[in-house]
């Protein structure tokens, strides 16, 4: 069997990709730069993608700056990483500058991230106001057996429950007003139990729904199915011939600058929020309470994600690549802070080893073979979700 690519979607796809990723591992590596310049530790080396040496850029002071052949980041080579017998060295560094210098790319990563997605906030884009109506209700499903408070316009207690064609307006303060923002705001609160603010009948009623982690895989953790309220028009047997939205406003929606550095902020709270409930989710093997959905593959490298840069580009313009891009940031950063060897949080993890015993090292051999079998295991892990993200791709 042939397999025919689209040379030029590919390349479409590709080089968005890798210039977003050399962008955002030269600012992490920046941050190293700028700590460890700060502390007086000798930087050997700024380079622009990975060995093979292309060519020396030029020389400053005591560091080179030098262009590489791989296109895929950039690193700092500092003196004595883990040798501390030149004074000058990261290793010789009191253990405060030594964590600094490590975490100082994760803190840039971060740092991004928010500015990214303040900026974001700050370009003028269409919210749609089609609301978030409940189709359905599973039956004993935590939205079935709601605690719902208030009273009806004719003065009697509601329904107990969530009801089909209750409008949902506001999830733990959030407003609602698309069923995308109603995904979102119960998203962030797996696990809990939520206060809903519904519309039942011209009321406005408040309900406490539970959310739970494990659903049965054709329910979504309340156990509600949501649209967009509709009016339709229907044959002699009541069949839906044309509906149309009930509700089919947008409204443009931007921040000044400081409101949207708060609206950023808060939007990486929530993306770390929003991860660290996937991430159960798929530890508990609970495909009904993926944000994603059972179709979407637990991880993806830098094929996958070169994909969807493309994919994003081509559906929704240049601008959402802004919010891609913070999104990248802060994965990158959570990415590296992790203790696993080679990366910054598996060298904090030593230097943490260090101080629980008493000031005592791991040799710079032992250390350094750590690092160099964990950035071996890790490079065989790319391997691997590279290939299953091709062969999604070309079935």
């Amino acid at each position: 069997m042939f397999l025919a690519f689209d040379a030029v979607a590919i390349v479409r796809a590709a080089v968005p990709f890798l210039s977003l990723l050399l962008i955002l591992v030269l600012i992490h590596e920046f941050g190293h730069f700028l700590a460890a310049k700060a502390f007086g530790i000798k930087v050997l080396e700024f380079g622009v993608g990975f060995p093979p040496k292309a060519k020396t850029l030029f020389t400053k002071g005591e560091t080179e700056y030098t262009l590489n052949w791989l296109p895929i980041g950039g690193f700092v080579r500092l003196l004595g990483e883990e040798d501390p017998t030149d004074p000058r060295s990261l290793a010789a560094a009191p253990r405060w500058k030594r964590l600094t210098v490590m975490a100082a790319g994760v803190l840039m990563n971060l740092v991004l991230a928010i500015v990214l997605l303040s900026v974001g906030f700050m370009i003028p884009r269409d919210r749609s106001l089609s609301m978030a109506q409940i189709v359905d209700v599973a039956e004993g499903s935590p939205a079935a057996e709601a605690k719902v408070s208030g009273e009806m316009r004719d003065g009697t207690a509601p329904v107990q429950g969530i009801q089909p064609g209750d409008l949902v307006i506001e999830i733990e303060g959030r407003e609602i007003k698309n069923t995308s923002e109603m995904v979102y705001a119960s998203r962030l609160n797996l696990g809990e139990t939520q206060d809903w603010t519904i519309i039942r009948a011209g009321s406005t009623l408040t309900a406490e729904v539970y959310a739970r982690w494990s659903p049965p895989t054709d329910q979504g953790p309340t156990g509600v199915r949501i649209g967009a309220p509709q009016t339709c028009t229907y044959d002699e047997n009541l069949e839906p011939i044309a509906c149309q939205l009930k509700y089919p406003q947008t409204e443009s929606e931007w921040y000044w600058p400081w409101e949207a550095f708060q609206k950023g902020t808060q939007s990486l709270v929530d993306t770390m929020v929003l991860t660290i409930n996937e991430i159960r989710v798929r530890v508990n093997g609970s495909p009904g309470a993926s944000v994603g959905g059972e179709d979407q593959p637990a991880f993806t490298g830098p094929v996958g994600i070169a994909d969807t840069t493309g994919q994003l580009i081509e559906e929704a313009g240049w601008r959402p690549l802004i919010e891609f891009a913070a999104l990248l940031s802060l994965n990158l950063a959570i990415f590296n802070a992790l203790p696993i060897p080679m990366l910054d949080g598996g060298r904090m993890f030593f230097v943490f080893l260090e101080i629980i015993r008493g000031g005592r090292r791991i040799s710079p051999e032992k250390e350094g073979l750590v690092h160099f079998a964990g950035f071996a295991l890790m490079m065989a892990g790319v391997l691997v979700v590279t290939y299953f993200d091709i062969a999604r791709l070309v079935t």
